[in-house]
């Protein structure tokens, strides 16, 4: 029995001496990254079930210079996500609630006029459309982590002031913390309890007792670790939590409980076949996208299938990565925002896993050969799907160049169609007639949308200027022109103005903010989309300058078209009126009859002007669709009416190869004589007629207004 003793005693310390290289190595990597007198760092991995490797390094408090040990507790973040998701699939094994239920079950006071299904799942794995609360309160003019004691109620409000969403459920991937703290608030639902009372309990019941999340941001936690940064000064700083948010985050824990949980993980298929550990590394059942799963991103990394996240606030980051195949995790949390978990995690990564050649995973897509005849100009300007981005083709010197807002980068063509990264030549980069795709090697991809858009021109800037405003953050913002010409931005919330690039007339980009235009039916500018990070396409209605086009630029002045009150005072007139380039006056026309008539805009003809307006003067209803024609001095060549009984009214022209396209609205009703019990409907209208005001066809497109 001695002698069988002594020969596994041997067997391990050779076992152990034959690892001690590995972890050298590690504990190099870990003491150039973390000084004695530093922020900390507690790392730990786990193989085929066993911990084979923990270690600490630097401070927990640099104050009381208390050290990061056994019993640190640190806040791991968005890493955290895991465990609010692992709550829900738990809920669902136990038919508590469907994955596919509709959020609005639990929680019936936010968007109640999204007619889509907003699903559990949608929540679990970003594809909701909601927007990240982050960005809206920055929006706002008060960052979150300024704001004292801020709560999970306090951003579920925040979303019920939220009337639409940033895309369509289940049509793209877009990371919102919002998505969780909604989870937390269907957890109480379902559960009567708070989500700190759930949440403890489910931790004990996981072996973990000393991971909780943030209850009050005042509230003491024993062992906490504070987060620390030198901001690029050399100098550590401090940054205090004041707020109390969780399911998202602000999960503090020890690395013995992390390392309670990931054994747990590698050990489910044979610890009793644990269903809930199983499947919570799994993809979402009929999920639209397979990279995320509960709380969890599902991504080769280095090459091997991984399940991982990161987690990172304040000065607080974490790092999660579990490689089935091999049996091996390795977790890292730190309250040093000076170094990088992730980083750390994957030169730790390339020690342990075995080396191999594996190729590339690219999407099926990338090996598809491209059928196509026609040649294919990949020189153009492409937006992401959700068109928070703009990238441009550029070609200089006889190279291709992949160029954003605040980078270029060069591109190596493999063939005409399909490039790579020079610095980094495992991202590629293909091309087709109507969109290119990027390829990751773990089988990602990014598609974009070429843009067809054209150039912006003075005027399509001049039709921008004006207010806008979001009755969902009770924001605004205003668009100006400065004396260059240039187009310039502003928030309510901001005290500065912000040159804005314009890539073309429907997509601009003022900083960190990706703004799409939105046209009416007369081309004016009715709206704009703004994205800002995670939150999607918010709705700025524009609120001024609304007009149609009564003043046309010429080349020695102006031309300029109004309504006035007419000679005999009780009735209006059209005014067409030629000023020099100081605005004075050079000559004026009136035009119009006994009745009301009244102008909206004018436009340049080769040989002379196109008024359109409204004429109850002439014509055969209330008021007519009113088109005068002059000459370059403004006499008129012609006029004509176009119109039914109701209300038609012109607003816009614009010139077509035969003649004009007259754009107005037109009013239907239901009875004559009724009156009083009728309905009416006025209806976007659009008549063409010929260069002489004959009429050729007229549509209409849609009703605008009961």
């Amino acid at each position: 029995m001695k002698l069988f003793t002594n020969i596994i005693i041997l067997f391990c310390a050779m076992l152990l001496s034959a690892q001690e290289p590995e972890f050298s190595e590690i504990d190099s990597i870990l003491n150039a990254k973390v000084k004695e007198n530093h922020p900390g760092i507690a790392v730990g991995i786990i193989k085929k079930g066993n911990i084979i490797y923990e270690n600490y390094l630097g401070l927990s408090n640099l104050q009381h210079k208390i050290k990061f040990n056994k019993k640190t507790r640190s806040n791991i973040a968005s890493t955290a996500k895991q465990f609010t998701a692992l709550m829900i699939l738990n809920l669902t094994l136990n038919e508590k609630l469907s994955l596919e239920d509709d959020i609005r079950k639990f929680l019936p006071k936010i968007y109640k006029n999204v007619a889509q299904e907003i699903k559990v799942r949608h929540l679990l794995n970003h594809t909701s459309g909601i927007r990240d609360y982050v960005e809206l309160l920055d929006l706002e003019g008060n960052v979150w982590w300024q704001r004292f004691g801020l709560d999970n109620d306090d951003i579920l409000r925040l979303i019920q002031n939220q009337e639409k969403l940033g895309f369509k459920p289940g049509t793209y991937y877009s990371y919102s913390n919002t998505n969780y703290i909604l989870l937390t608030k269907i957890i109480e639902k379902i559960s009567g309890k708070t989500f700190n009372e759930y949440s403890k309990i489910f931790f004990e019941n996981l072996g973990m007792k000393e991971t909780s999340f943030v209850e009050k941001y005042m509230s003491v936690i024993p062992n906490r670790a504070n987060p620390y940064s030198d901001w690029g000064s050399g100098e550590w700083s401090e940054v205090p939590t004041v707020t109390k948010t969780n399911g998202e985050g602000f999960l503090f824990t020890t690395l013995k409980d992390q390392l309670i949980f990931e054994k747990a993980i590698q050990n489910a298929k044979y610890n009793n076949n644990n269903v809930l550990l199983i499947e919570s590394q799994q993809t979402i059942p009929n999920s639209e996208i397979k990279t995320y799963g509960f709380g969890l991103e599902i991504q080769d990394v280095l090459g091997k299938t991984s399940v991982h996240h990161a987690g990172g606030t304040y000065g607080f980051h974490s790092q999660t990565f579990r490689f089935p195949n091999e049996k091996l995790t390795i977790f890292i949390m730190s309250n040093n925002g000076n170094i990088s978990s992730n980083l750390i995690a994957k030169e730790i990564a390339k020690i342990l896993l075995p080396k191999t050649t594996n190729n590339p995973k690219y999407n099926a897509l990338f090996y598809k050969k491209t059928t196509s005849s026609k040649p294919i100009s990949i020189l153009a300007k492409y937006t992401y799907p959700l068109e928070n981005k703009m990238v441009e083709i550029i070609k200089k010197d006889g190279k291709t160049f992949w160029k954003e807002k605040n980078f270029t980068v060069e591109m190596v063509s493999k063939d005409k169609n399909n490039f790579y990264f020079k610095n980094n030549t495992s991202l590629k980069v293909k091309f087709y007639h109507d969109k290119m795709i990027e390829f990751y090697a773990s089988g990602k991809t990014m598609q974009y949308t070429k843009s067809e858009a054209k150039s912006a021109s003075f005027k399509d800037l001049k039709g921008l200027l004006g207010n806008y405003y979001n009755k969902e953050l009770k924001v605004d913002f205003n668009l100006k022109m400065n004396k260059k010409k240039e187009l310039q931005f502003k928030l309510s919330s901001s005290k500065n103005w912000t040159t804005i690039k314009i890539y073309n007339r429907n997509y601009l980009q003022a900083n960190n903010y990706f703004l799409k235009i939105k046209r009416d039916k007369f081309e004016r500018v009715s709206e704009i989309l703004l994205t800002y990070g995670r939150a999607n396409n918010i709705r700025f209605i524009k609120k001024t300058n609304l007009k149609y086009e009564p003043k046309i630029e010429i080349e020695n002045g102006s031309i300029q078209v109004t309504t006035i009150g007419s000679k005999r005072g009780n009735t209006t007139d059209i005014l067409l009126t030629k000023n020099d380039i100081k605005g004075n006056e050079i000559w004026f026309k009136r035009f119009g009859g006994k009745s009301w008539d009244k102008a909206s805009s004018v436009l340049e003809t080769k040989n002379g002007y196109l008024i359109t307006g409204s004429t109850s003067s002439y014509g055969d209803g209330n008021y007519d669709m009113f088109i005068i024609k002059t000459d370059k001095k403004g006499k008129k060549i012609w006029q004509n009416t176009y119109g039914d009984f109701y209300n038609e009214y012109g607003f816009s022209a614009e010139k077509t190869d035969n003649g004009y396209l007259i754009k107005g609205t037109k009013q239907e009703c239901s009875s004559n004589s009724n009156v009083f019990n009728r309905k009416c409907a006025t209806n976007v209208w659009f008549v063409t007629i010929d260069k002489n005001g004959k009429e050729i066809s007229n549509a209409i497109l849609e009703v605008v207004k009961n």
